[in-house]
């Protein structure tokens, strides 16, 4: 009962999370049209940053123009693969324990999160308007204009990379495609090798306690 409540308090925690960075990436999407629209651009830095409105009909950082209804279709697939990664993760927590990573996939966890959230917040400006607002341009490299959910899924397109290569193992990683009976036979081969070890320390302590009394 208490880790029921816990993971329903998580899952809420990560659905205000995503409230938030939407409504965030909204917020700054509806500045841009109201400072910018139709407007010289906003210079922070001269030749090197600045808000300039796009009205971008492509993928993130303008890629792919006038394809809108792909992008909307993709993204309605990997938004619910993405939660049933996260709801997987958990299980797997549960079924194997100290046996992985919790701190590493309860990070993953999160960054799934952030990714949901960037794909939200496009998705909203593709069926409300039929183009994405872009707003951030970095002048000095001339980098495609982009917005708010674009740096969340570049931020966490390279957090899930870093994980992937630096904080879990390629057998926790393969967890993910598994099924959880995979992981009960893993468990179980995992234990008897704990026996078998345990079994032939026990023998050489008698061994050795038998030279001993030689």
């Amino acid at each position: 009962m208490h880790k029921k409540k816990s993971h329903l308090y998580k899952y809420l925690g990560y659905f205000f999370l995503v409230i938030v960075l939407t409504a965030f990436d909204q917020f700054t999407k509806l500045l841009a049209v109201d400072k910018l629209k139709n407007q010289a651009p906003f210079v922070i830095w001269d030749g090197v940053f600045e808000f300039s409105y796009v009205e971008n009909r492509g993928a993130a950082f303008g890629m792919q123009q006038g394809m809108i209804a792909l992008f909307v279709v993709i993204t309605l697939i990997i938004v619910p693969l993405m939660i049933f990664i996260i709801h997987k993760i958990d299980k797997l927590i549960y079924v194997m324990g100290t046996k992985v990573n919790k701190k590493a996939f309860v990070f993953l966890q999160i960054v799934f999160v952030i990714l949901i959230a960037g794909a939200i917040g496009n998705l909203i400006d593709r069926l409300a308007l039929g183009y994405v607002v872009d707003f951030l341009y970095f002048k000095l490299i001339d980098f495609p204009v982009f917005n708010v959910a674009d740096c969340y899924v570049t931020v966490s397109t390279i957090a899930l990379i870093l994980i992937g290569f630096f904080m879990l193992s390629e057998k926790e990683l393969d967890y993910l495609l598994y099924s959880q009976k995979k992981w009960s036979v893993d468990i179980a081969s995992s234990d008897e090798d704990v026996k078998n070890e345990t079994s032939i320390g026990s023998d050489e302590k008698v061994e050795e306690d038998t030279d001993n009394e030689d």
